[in-house]
């Protein structure tokens, strides 16, 4: 009840606020070119939905079979470090993932979701508790993959458990859909009331 999801929602444009603006670069209203700002946008949300298909096919979600880019696919797949999972199949992006990724780890499945937010380039990688339902080591590790990302684009991470957050630049903390604090991780820790409470509750 933070506004986590409405927030997700305002800033890939689905809602309209109904006071201030969104801008992006520092002057243009995202509702003047919602098309634009979406295209500069790649999402990620926990669940990843997957088709019985390829890992390329998955990866290129949406994009008719003769459009799909193999340099696009590597790279995002490498990205992503999917390149040397994907190298040891058999048949390598080919390979068929089963019905909603049946065949493949959640760790794997998430990857996936990552290189397909990845595939157009976006220049805003948004992840919205995308990593919340793996254990702890293969978060761990996809978020080190994650961070080593943010030196080619702006990420936002949404999430409630702290150690996926403790890398940011910059941490706004949420409370019942006012911001309620902004500051790096340890200065939140050892300075606001409210993050300290949800640090608290995130360790339990």
């Amino acid at each position: 009840g933070a506004g986590k999801t409405t927030l997700v929602d305002i800033i890939l444009g689905l809602l309209t606020p109904v006071s201030g603006h969104i801008l992006f670069n520092g002057e243009i209203d995202l509702q003047d070119d919602i098309r634009g700002w979406q295209n500069k946008v790649g999402y990620v949300q926990q669940n990843i939905f997957l088709v019985d298909g390829s890992i390329r096919e998955n990866i290129a979600y949406g994009i008719s079979e003769d459009a799909i880019s193999v340099q696009q696919i590597e790279q995002a797949a490498s990205l992503a470090k999917l390149i040397e999972w994907v190298s040891s199949l058999p048949d390598g992006f080919d390979t068929n993932v089963g019905e909603r990724g049946i065949g493949i780890s959640g760790g794997q499945r998430q990857r996936i979701g990552i290189a397909r937010a990845l595939y157009n380039n976006p220049e805003l990688l948004l992840l919205d508790e995308a990593t919340s339902a793996l254990d702890n080591q293969t978060e761990k590790a996809l978020m080190e993959d994650v961070y080593s990302m943010k030196d080619d684009r702006t990420i936002i991470l949404i999430a409630h458990r702290m150690d996926t957050i403790k890398k940011c630049d910059r941490v706004i903390v949420l409370d019942k859909g006012t911001i309620a604090g902004v500051g790096d991780y340890e200065t939140l820790r050892e300075e606001n009331a409210i993050f300290q409470e949800i640090s608290v509750q995130s360790s339990d």
